[in-house]
């Protein structure tokens, strides 16, 4: 994963944790939410803020 593109999604989910905005979806089929920044995604849980279960290129992470 580029720098870049780590950085920012690490800020969306900081972002995310403290006020509850951005690019969040409820999965469908199985338990969690998930983020979007560009190709990539972040699978997460909400446990006493934001629990990152994965994080994965677009193609693979719904796998």
């Amino acid at each position: 994963m580029p720098t870049a593109d780590r950085v920012a999604l690490v800020a969306k989910l900081v972002r995310y944790a403290n006020d509850g905005t951005g690019n969040v979806v409820k999965l469908v089929g199985q338990p969690g939410y998930r983020l979007r920044h560009g190709d990539w995604r972040a699978i997460f849980e909400m446990i006493d803020g934001v629990y990152v279960v994965r994080i994965a290129h677009r193609r693979e992470a719904y796998r």
